[in-house]
């Protein structure tokens, strides 16, 4: 209790950080908006305008609540793999759900032409392709899991799942090879990755995925401690060591999943917030490196989301490209700086 006391501070900084954020996200775009107004509109007050309240609830809110969404889902599965595997580099997608997703969305987008007609037109849908990433993500987590199920080495899981991707990886390029340029560019830009285009619908059901993840993982936090100390000593204190895999895999799966289906494969964030995170905060307490993840991966995405719309008010540059663009150079420089990893 007293390491959860010392660090309060930083996290009430990082939920004010979140909470201005999500204002300034809310306040840019094309159309400028002031700031009673996004308040007004948000709190469900007066506005000057019905049109503002109109552009902020229909059209910017859910954009930075999936941005929130999709920033602390991924920052937590990163730490939930880094933690089980013991590896700096696992991210969300070390076991392949990211490619299985592709495969999915690849079928989707480079094959409907194929079948041609009213059908085609179903297949290319927003639902379709939500539903074929989830299907693709599904596939491979339930051979992972098959695979957990009868392997005692943790690390030959982390090895099936790179195989698993560099496998469907490949079926995505055979088909990018044979597909015309228009459905090729269609992929190209959902790779790219979107917060934008979800309607409320959408992140309603998003969020309770995040919700039913989020929890998963929580109530894992006593076992993630104990797993830092190795599997055999975690075994003699009577954890079990298959079940705790399976809730983590599962608690994974369902973020980076369901992130995946609904804004595409975002790159970086999983991977580096855990680490950003420890630099603030030196410990491997997951009580308290939990919801530092959750609101540190948030921010980081609201950052990211803020600086793709900067350089213009007519367009808006690829999430995924500025993920890796900010958050890169920042990890780089505070690892040169601290010169070590914190497992």
């Amino acid at each position: 209790m007293p390491a959860i006391r010392k660090y309060t501070g930083i996290l009430i900084l990082l939920f004010m950080a979140v909470i201005l954020l999500t204002f300034i996200n809310i306040g840019l775009g094309s159309v400028d908006i002031p700031i009673k107004d996004i308040i007004g509109s948000v709190f469900n007050l007066e506005v000057s305008k019905e049109t503002f309240r109109y552009i902020v609830v229909e059209y910017r809110l859910p954009k930075a609540i999936t941005a929130i969404i999709t920033g602390s889902g991924l920052a937590v599965s990163g730490l939930l793999m880094q933690t089980l595997f013991r590896n700096p580099l696992a991210g969300p997608y070390v076991l392949g759900l990211s490619s299985g997703a592709s495969l999915g969305v690849a079928i989707v987008l480079m094959g409907a032409t194929l079948i041609g007609g009213s059908f085609a037109a179903l297949l290319l849908s927003k639902w379709s392709i939500v539903i074929a990433s989830s299907l693709g993500s599904l596939l491979v987590l339930m051979a992972v899991m098959l695979a957990s199920t009868r392997l005692r080495d943790t690390m030959a899981i982390l090895i099936i799942g790179l195989m698993f991707a560099s496998l469907t990886a490949a079926v995505v390029s055979v088909l990018a090879y044979f597909s015309p340029a228009s459905e090729l560019q269609q992929y190209v830009f959902w790779s790219f990755g979107s917060l934008g285009d979800l309607s409320w619908e959408e992140v309603s059901i998003l969020a309770v995925i995040w919700l039913t993840g989020i929890l998963l993982a929580i109530s894992c936090i006593k076992n993630l401690n104990t797993l830092l100390l190795g599997e055999q000593y975690a075994k003699s204190l009577g954890v079990s060591i298959q079940r705790n895999r399976l809730l983590i895999i599962i608690a994974t799966s369902l973020l980076a999943g369901s992130i995946t289906a609904f804004a595409g494969p975002i790159a970086f964030v999983g991977l580096a917030v855990p680490h950003l995170i420890r630099q603030v905060i030196p410990i491997n307490n997951h009580s308290i490196l939990m919801p530092a993840v959750i609101l540190g991966g948030a921010a980081l995405m609201l950052v990211c989301d803020i600086a793709a719309q900067m350089p213009g008010n007519e367009f808006t540059l690829p999430i995924n490209a500025i993920t890796s663009l900010i958050g890169a150079p920042v990890v780089i420089w505070l690892l040169v700086r601290k010169r070590k990893f914190l497992f």
